[in-house]
């Protein structure tokens, strides 16, 4: 059964910096990458990043664009978001996922991920 751990949230000052991690264990064979999702109080789930793996390639969402990096460690079965130039609007529980059926076109649909880590809280205040 697949597992997701993530870990790295904080409390951050506006402008600060911080490195989620999503430990993996027990992929399936059909998974088709790692997305990162993040729910504010009141609000929906929203895609904020996912990286394919078969090829490596990132998609972002525009708000975190030039600010949030996603990256992958194989050997350790991680999958990393670095998120810098932290705003307030930031902050919410940020959760890593993965399914078997995302693509480019639909990696930020929480309805196609079918596996959810239990989430970390970003706070991003002064």
């Amino acid at each position: 059964q697949v597992q997701l751990v993530e870990s790295g949230g904080d409390l951050v000052q506006p402008g600060g910096s911080l490195r989620l991690s999503c430990a993996a264990s027990a992929l399936p064979l059909l998974y088709s990458g790692i997305g990162w999702f993040r729910q504010a109080p009141g609000k929906e789930r929203e895609g904020v990043s996912y990286i394919s793996k078969n090829d490596g390639s990132t998609y972002y969402a525009d708000s975190v664009k030039g600010r949030f990096t996603i990256s992958r460690d194989n050997a350790k079965k991680t999958v990393y978001l670095q998120m810098n130039s932290l705003k307030p609007e930031d902050t919410a529980v940020y959760y890593c996922a993965t399914g078997p059926l995302i693509d480019r076109r639909s990696w930020y649909d929480s309805r196609r991920y079918t596996s959810w880590g239990q989430g970390t809280q970003v706070i991003v205040s002064s």
